[in-house]
Formats: C-alpha cells, sequence, structure tokens
C-alpha cells in the first residue's frame, strides 16, 4: 500500500480507566468500556497506548504502523519526527468526575526521564464545565522551594496553589514545570507531547484504584517546577468570526487554533505537517479529493501533510492542531 492516496484517518480510542474518570466520554457516542475511564486516547503511538485507524483501506492499523509505512511524505518534514522515534503528538479527551491529582511535568532535558520518554508540554481546551467547577493552575505569587517543601511536609500543599473558575471554551497552556491538577466537573480536549511521564505531588490521600495509595513523586516535582513561572496563559476563546483562526497555544511542539465553521471553508494542508482536527461542538463534513467524512462532536482526525485542499462544511467548532 505504499502508493496508497493520503486521506483523512479517524481512530478508535484507546480508553483508560482513572481513578477520577466517569461515563461522560459516552456522550460522544463511543463504545466506552466498563469502569471510571477518565481518558479517551484519541491520536495515540505510545508504550502505554496506540489508536487503530476505523476508516479507509488503513482500517485496523495502529498509528504506530501507519507512520512506519508512510513515514514522512504523510505526516510532515516537521511532523515526521518527535525526538523519540514516534509520532509527536498525544491527543486525548478527559472526563474529570472527580478531581485529578495535583501534578507537574518535567521537560526533555530532565535527568531522570524514564527511557524513551519526552517532557510533556501540553494545553486545555475545555469543552464543558459544571456551574463552579475549577481547576489548579500554577503556584501562588511568591512561592519558593522551600515553601513547596515546608507545605508538604505539613500537609497543607493546597495553601501554595493557586484555583482558577473554568467555563467551556477556556484555553489553558500549561508549559513543564507548571503545577495543576484539573477538577471535578470538567471535561477537556488535551494537546500534548507525546509523553506519558507526570510527578504527583498530592492526590488528596485516596486509594487508587487497586486500594492503594498512589505514588508520589517529591523529589521529582520540586526539582522540575518552575517556581519563577513556566510561561503558563490562559485565555478566553469567545467571539470567534467563523473563517477565522484563533491561536489558542504556540509552543515548540505543537500550534492549536480554535476556528469556527459556518457554511463552507476551504482550507488545505502543507508539507510541513499533518494537521489535527477536534471537533468540540456541532456538526458537519470534511471533504477531500477523493471523499466526505461526516463529523461530530469528540471526533478527532488526522489530516496527511501531503493531503492537500479540503473543504470543512456545516455549523461546527474545531481545534486544529499542528507542529511547528
Amino acid at each position: 500500500m505504499t502508493n496508497l492516496k493520503p486521506y483523512p484517518l479517524h481512530f478508535q480510542p484507546d480508553f483508560k480507566e482513572r481513578v477520577w474518570g466517569g461515563r461522560a466520554l459516552e456522550r460522544f457516542g463511543f463504545d466506552v468500556p466498563a469502569g471510571a475511564i477518565g481518558e479517551g486516547w484519541m491520536i495515540a503511538d505510545h508504550p502505554n497506548g496506540v489508536s487503530h485507524v476505523t476508516n479507509g483501506p488503513l482500517a485496523g492499523k495502529g498509528l504506530d504502523e501507519v507512520r512506519q509505512a508512510y513515514g514522512e511524505a504523510w505526516f510532515g518534514t516537521s511532523g515526521g519526527a518527535s525526538g523519540n522515534g514516534r509520532f509527536p503528538l498525544l491527543v486525548k479527551l478527559l472526563d474529570c468526575n472527580d478531581d485529578l491529582s495535583v501534578q507537574v511535568h518535567p521537560n526533555d532535558h530532565y535527568e531522570r526521564l524514564p527511557k524513551g520518554e519526552l517532557g510533556k508540554t501540553e494545553m486545555w481546551y475545555v469543552l464543558d464545565a459544571e456551574p463552579g467547577a475549577k481547576i489548579i493552575y500554577g503556584l501562588k505569587p511568591g512561592v519558593t522551594r522551600e515553601d513547596m517543601a515546608k507545605a508538604i511536609a505539613e500537609d497543607r500543599i493546597m495553601d501554595t496553589l493557586q484555583e482558577v473558575s473554568v467555563q467551556a471554551g477556556d484555553t489553558f497552556y500549561i508549559p513543564t514545570g507548571t503545577v495543576h491538577a484539573l477538577c471535578a466537573g470538567v471535561l477537556v480536549a488535551e494537546i500534548q507531547q507525546n509523553s506519558d511521564t507526570t510527578y504527583r505531588l498530592y492526590d488528596y490521600n485516596r486509594p487508587g484504584l487497586d486500594g492503594k495509595p498512589r505514588e508520589l513523586h517529591i523529589e521529582d516535582s520540586l526539582k522540575v517546577i518552575a517556581y519563577e513561572g513556566a510561561g503558563a496563559s490562559r485565555m478566553k476563546t469567545d467571539g470567534v468570526k467563523p473563517g477565522e483562526w484563533l491561536t489558542l497555544a504556540s509552543s515548540p511542539y505543537f500550534e492549536t487554533e480554535k476556528g469556527v465553521v459556518d457554511g463552507e471553508w476551504q482550507l488545505s494542508t502543507s508539507s510541513e505537517s499533518f494537521v489535527i482536527l477536534i471537533v468540540c461542538e456541532g456538526e458537519g463534513t470534511v471533504a477531500w479529493a477523493d471523499g466526505v467524512l461526516h463529523a461530530k462532536p469528540g471526533d478527532c482526525f488526522l489530516l496527511p501533510a501531503n493531503l492537500g485542499g479540503y473543504t470543512l462544511e456545516g455549523g461546527m467548532t474545531v481545534l486544529r492542531s499542528r507542529v511547528p
């Protein structure tokens, strides 16, 4: 199939049970397995989870197989490599039925990274939020490493953290070194480096799915926190005009924009990078020279770099991510 013409790929998510998960991902029409499902790995090529193509000639193939077979032609001169030989991004939908652990991620250069792992810069787009929902986002001004260590020892870490209220449409950019935690009542789309490395600072003294306390990583966390700030930023995204892109996050690893489709919108891929489209609300179609796919909330599509022209049509809000 080396001469296969490029087409938009849709994937079967790899679902993950989490102590903080729920059943909200069922609203997107997915066949969600039993249990407290916190994460759908929508576009994934990682040792801990691989998503598989559901449509077209490559149906049933894992993203890892597709990447190996089509390489730079489909994934782009920038998007074809990640620093660890795998697909560069990991796209998730997160159902936060309960609070997540307070955590922080290292950068690519941290000496204690697990073998083969990268750092983890990420961003969140809030798809839905219950009234009063909040997240933990960074440290209070002036908190030092010594302050943090003392607060942890005295079991009052929450005194050092900033809480932020959230609504649907809010965006949070979370560079490595930023202390953060999603809290109960939010549904989030997450775009991140292809990494599964998380250091937990605090987990509310609750048991994990196995009934045992979940591991904390205090030493690693204290080492990688950016106490002076890591460049984290947040924004409201109301008022995006149809046919225009609003930049939500721009990092060395991904650029993500929000767009509103109202009618027909003609676009094109470029040879530098694949395009990932996440449908946040509404519905419509993704059309290209050789076909059309229906698009509904929760759908995530990977458009090959060499796809060329494509058209979004209907009434929907989408996120577009590429590798710079």
